[in-house]
C-alpha cells in the first residue's frame, strides 16, 4: 500500500529517502526476504523485498538515511545460511512512502 503525500507531510520527506539494492550469492531458499523484513521492522522502516527470477533479491527501503545504512550493512552479512556475493546500491528521494514492510 502506497500513501500519497499532502503538502503538509511533503516537509517531512526532506528527511526520508529510499534505498534500492539488488544482492546477489545464495540469497533465495534461505530466508534472506524475512531477515530483511524483521530488521527492517526494526529500523523502522518500511518497503518490500522480493525474489527476482534470476536469483537475487530487491530490496526497496524508506527511511531516515542512518537506518538505511544500518539496513544496508545488515545486507551484506545476511542470514547465517547465506552468501552475499554482492550488492547493487541505488539511492534515491521518497516521493510515495509505503506504510509497512511487505515480502513480495
Amino acid at each position: 500500500m502506497l500513501v500519497i503525500l499532502d503538502l503538509f507531510q511533503v516537509s517531512s520527506l526532506e528527511f526520508m529517502h529510499l534505498l534500492r539494492l539488488v544482492i546477489s550469492g545464495r540469497v533465495q531458499g534461505v530466508g534472506f526476504r524475512w531477515f530483511v523484513q524483521r530488521e527492517a521492522e526494526k529500523l523502522k522502516l518500511t518497503g518490500q523485498v522480493k525474489n527476482l527470477p534470476d536469483g537475487t533479491v530487491e530490496v526497496a527501503a524508506f527511511g531516515e538515511k542512518g537506518a538505511l545504512e544500518e539496513l544496508l550493512n545488515l545486507c551484506r552479512q545476511g542470514p547465517r545460511a547465506s552468501r552475499v556475493n554482492d550488492i547493487h546500491v541505488k539511492w534515491d528521494d521518497a516521493e510515495m512512502i509505503p506504510t509497512e514492510f511487505s515480502i513480495r
